[in-house]
């Protein structure tokens, strides 16, 4: 066992429901059973860089577990290794690597672990902090996407879930009113767990998935399909990175950040528009965006989170760094990070899921 004095923890990323669960977790967890002290590092890597850092205590953390968004604030446009270099106007005038100073900020605030919660670009960051300098990593798994390996679920996906479904559960009461087709975009990135889950349990006719390029001549003819049968009206549930078969992705916009340089977005409405062009059916979208990040987390997210957090400590306290916590079956286990983020966790096309909805007679597009 490794004796923990001081503690540092970074939310990177985007935020989702549950983060606040987590950082209550490890400080109560190191408070209680280790008698360490937690220090708060602000809006991610860029507190770490710029020694930007909060103690928590009890009184920190009392009350957020309900809450949404995370109390140490998030941010993923600082990367250590090609951080923003600013005029003093405020605007970018190119990168350098920082990194040197976010391994001095560990070494002044003397933290013999730095836990990082985030997605797999905070897991790959802390990880190269970890081999570069040594630093004593441990990370913990979140992304409403749900497509981090090394761990079976995410907390804060089945949170997005149930607002996703909820919304699918909304569109089919004016779908049904209106006969038209309704089509709903979630976010996912490049992983369709979200659209799949929330698609099978709205019931949703269509679900459109990055890892199932899709023909929208079926699309269509399942829509005309339904007509026949008496049901004047559809329900498509399209996640953003979803394409045509030879197709490419529908991009928002584009923009200058190594990070994250592809904004999605849109294919919703390329749907809807096609759809309707096809089927002569009136169509409408809806890009549900980021109101799937926001709110209180699920019961589910909550106890997740916990475990991830309370997990961590102890993985810290076996001296497992450079590990990231997960849940795979019912245990929580520690993964080596480069491990975890080798390959992104998508939905099998010839999976349990897909064969249940497809037996149901849901269309994938193909």
């Amino acid at each position: 066992m490794k004796r923990i004095r001081r503690l540092g923890i970074l939310t990177g990323g985007g935020d989702c429901p549950g983060l606040n669960a987590v950082i209550r977790a490890v400080v109560k967890t190191a408070a209680l059973r280790y008698n360490a002290e937690v220090v708060g590092i602000r809006d991610g890597f860029r507190g770490l860089v710029e020694n930007d850092t909060r103690p928590l205590g009890f009184d920190d953390v009392s009350g957020i577990l309900p809450r949404g968004g995370t109390i140490l604030g998030t941010s993923n446009r600082h990367n250590p290794f090609q951080y923003p270099v600013l005029d003093a106007d405020g605007n970018r005038t190119g990168f350098s690597d920082r990194s040197a100073d976010a391994a001095a900020t560990v070494e002044t605030e003397k933290l013999d672990v730095l836990v990082a919660i985030g997605g797999d670009g905070t897991q790959t960051l802390a990880n190269e902090l970890h081999k570069q300098y040594g630093i004593p990593v441990v990370g913990v798994p979140k992304t409403i996407d749900n497509d981090i390996g090394g761990t079976d679920l995410t907390f804060g996906f089945d949170t997005a879930v149930a607002i996703a479904t909820e919304a699918v559960d909304r569109l089919h009461s004016t779908a049904e009113s209106h006969h038209r087709i309704m089509v709903l975009e979630v976010m996912g990135r490049y992983a369709g767990w979200i659209a799949l889950e929330a698609g099978i349990a709205g019931g949703g006719d269509v679900i459109l998935i990055p890892e199932i390029p899709f023909d929208m001549n079926l699309v269509a003819r399942k829509i005309r399909d339904r007509e026949k049968r008496g049901k004047r009206f559809s329900l498509i549930v399209v996640a953003e990175g979803s394409r045509q078969v030879d197709g490419e992705l529908v991009v928002a916009r584009k923009v200058q950040d190594p990070s994250d340089p592809i904004r999605l977005g849109g294919i919703s409405r390329f749907v809807g528009d096609a759809i309707e062009d096809l089927t002569g059916i009136e169509s409408r979208y809806t890009i549900l965006g980021h109101v799937q990040r926001g709110g209180s987390p699920t019961a589910f997210d909550r106890l997740l989170a916990t475990r991830f957090g309370y997990h961590a400590m102890e993985t810290a306290v076996d001296g497992l760094f450079g590990h990231m916590v997960g849940l795979q079956g019912t245990k929580i286990v520690a993964t080596p990070i480069a491990e975890a983020v080798a390959v992104p966790r998508k939905v099998a096309p010839d999976g349990d899921i897909v064969k249940t909805a497809m037996a149901l007679g849901t269309s994938f597009g193909f």
